[in-house]
């Protein structure tokens, strides 16, 4: 696979990105693809199918400047900010393989992960001994006891407390398989951008957004270098759409129309 490590200036253009890469792959082949980045400035995203007046709170959001965008996936909506690491994955779908359906291809890439992120945590959880959920709300948890699992459909969490949330966008040929890590996040801003969500799965057991989601203590730089050795993305990417990307992000991730759609 090849690697792209690349973060844009705006908003519009990091997500623009990997719906110009999947597209890229779709129209032209090629290997798969492991891009990471991370937001210079706070922004929210909901998921291609969400009521954005539903999900966020936008009166908040207006007076403080905070943009509003959709992306080209599904899942919900989320709150992304400085202490966010970003990846996404361009894969291949063949007939026979573990891609080919929705679910069979989130377990198979959510198990990847969750064991990549749980071998790199288990050196400092065998070193804390915190309580499995912290008095202290947003406090990074980590116990002797607590795993990395895969909660809901497309979530990681440890301790019961979720820490990334993935989606994806499927084509023919290709697929995006998208996600978030909270590493060092100010997750206080989260509920006064973002409403409880309309759909929620089961684990969350209706807990607030302090309550529900933790950061893990763990640098970028180590998790780049696990998830890149866990799907053997090594060589850099080469071409990079940029013409397309700039198209997407001023003619799609940058409008109204687009992002407030629903």
């Amino acid at each position: 696979m090849n690697l792209l490590d690349l973060t844009f200036s705006t908003p519009a253009e990091n997500l623009a990105c990997d719906e110009a890469l999947l597209e890229a792959h779709e129209a032209n082949g090629g290997a798969g693809v492991l891009r990471f980045w991370e937001p210079r400035s706070g922004f929210v995203v909901v998921g291609y199918a969400n009521h954005a007046g539903t999900e966020v709170n936008l009166a908040a959001c207006r007076a403080d400047g905070v943009p509003v965008l959709r992306r080209c996936s599904g899942g919900g909506t989320v709150l992304q900010g400085p202490g966010c690491l970003n990846y996404s994955l361009i894969l291949k779908i063949s007939e026979d393989g573990p891609l080919n359906g929705i679910p069979s291809a989130n377990r198979f890439i959510m198990e990847r992960n969750r064991a990549t992120l749980a071998d790199l945590l288990q050196p400092c959880s065998s070193r804390r001994e915190e309580a499995p959920i912290s008095s202290q709300p947003g406090q990074s948890l980590l116990t002797s006891a607590a795993t990395v699992s895969i909660e809901g459909h497309t979530d990681l969490a440890m301790g019961g407390r979720k820490f990334s949330g993935n989606a994806q966008r499927r084509r023919k040929n290709f697929l995006l398989f998208h996600g978030t890590f909270l590493l060092g996040f100010d997750l206080s801003l989260i509920g006064k951008y973002l409403a409880m969500p309309s759909r929620q799965p089961d684990y969350r057991r209706d807990r607030a957004h302090e309550e529900f989601l933790t950061n893990v203590p763990v640098a970028a730089d180590a998790v780049k270098r696990a998830l890149s050795e866990a799907w053997q993305a090594r060589a850099p990417l080469e071409i990079v759409p940029h013409e397309t990307i700039a198209s997407l992000a001023r003619n799609k991730y940058a409008t109204a129309d687009w992002n407030l759609k629903f």
